[in-house]
């Protein structure tokens, strides 16, 4: 896949303190199914395996990927897991997927880790 010639990253957001970095919870869980949210045309309703419980996670990948279920489901992915709980489409959504491109206007890839580790294991 060709990545684009024209990307220009964005500038740099202002500093923040190591405690501010240290309120983000992210952690690495396993993606047990993909289903589609009725109400919505880009939300699918992942369930994730944290380890010591599980967690419905809406996430905007429908319009993103060929067949979201084949290419994400069982695979482990980093998510933020200390939002508050979200009302999306009539459905709650238990956290974040954590993504890497959306924000810049690219296709989004999952950020995950580079070999298996348990689920529930910290980012950071």
């Amino acid at each position: 896949m060709a990545l684009p010639k024209d990307f220009k990253p964005a500038a740099v957001k202002p500093a923040i303190s190591i405690d501010d970095l240290d309120k983000i919870d992210i952690r690495v869980g396993t993606i047990e199914s993909v289903e589609d949210v009725p109400k919505s045309g880009k939300l699918v309703r992942l369930r994730v395996d944290f380890g010591d419980h599980r967690r419905t996670i809406l996430a905007g990948m429908k319009q993103e990927r060929q067949n979201v279920k084949a290419e994400v489901e069982g695979r482990q992915a980093l998510f933020v897991v200390n939002l508050p709980p979200r009302n999306m489409a009539g459905e709650k959504s238990e956290g974040m997927l954590f993504d890497i491109g959306y924000a810049d206007g690219l296709l989004p890839v999952l950020a995950v880790p580079e070999r298996p580790v348990p689920n529930g294991s910290r980012a950071g």
